[in-house]
């Protein structure tokens, strides 16, 4: 994903930090290097920047090792860092889920998910009219996840296996309150997707991944 696709979404990384930030965010642990090189840098201006930003508290270092030669330093995001990103409203979703739940009861609450759930559904369905091929609703997928802020990009491996990958949660608060927003999203993905489409997840933010990541799988 290109920082044009993101400004389109809403992230503006117009400084040099914040762009780093952002290759942080999009890309796990990275090199002063890998950085210099994906920002159209030097390895020692993106290093400068990153010193800057430890200062602050917003990433990390961790030294790893590859083999023969000093470890290589990778930069990652601190918690300070990921919550530049934050969470839309999370303290008042929050309060706002623990307080249907304690005056209405959990059925309450449940009923308030799987209403979110048919309705997003319903929605992704008829953007999804078009789309002939798996890899064509997977792509639309990862487009309609990008428009809500999900920082998301569909992806093919090498083995030909689709992926659809989530570098952000702007519900990160709400699904970890009540992990049934999680369980419907990933229904709706199947649903969406076609019969005889499985989706694995296989990284989650809520459960403490950089990212959540689906193996989409179409039956053979």
């Amino acid at each position: 994903m290109s920082s044009d696709d993101l400004e389109k979404q809403g992230w503006s990384p117009r400084s040099a930090a914040e762009r780093i930030l952002m290759a942080l965010k999009m890309h796990g642990a990275l090199t002063s290097a890998e950085l210099g090189a994906r920002l159209g840098t030097t390895g020692e201006a993106a290093r400068q920047q990153l010193v800057k930003l430890a200062e602050d508290g917003f990433v990390g270092d961790e030294r790893k090792s590859a083999g023969r030669g000093r470890p290589a330093v990778h930069w990652h995001l601190t918690e300070k860092g990921q919550a530049r990103f934050p969470d839309t409203h999370a303290a008042l979703t929050v309060d706002i889920l623990r307080s249907i739940s304690g005056v209405l009861g959990e059925d309450a609450l449940d009923r308030i998910i799987n209403a979110r759930e048919a309705t997003t559904q319903a929605l992704y369905e008829e953007a999804m009219a078009d789309c002939v091929t798996l890899g064509d609703r997977v792509g639309k997928l990862a487009e309609l996840r990008n428009a809500e802020g999900y920082m998301a990009a569909a992806e093919k491996g090498e083995d030909g296996e689709l992926r659809l990958v989530e570098n952000h949660c702007p519900i990160c608060a709400a699904a970890t309150f009540c992990q049934g927003f999680c369980r419907a999203e990933k229904a709706v993905f199947e649903n969406v997707l076609g019969d005889g489409v499985s989706v694995e997840r296989v990284e989650h933010i809520v459960g403490g991944g950089r990212r959540c990541t689906y193996v989409i799988r179409e039956a053979t």
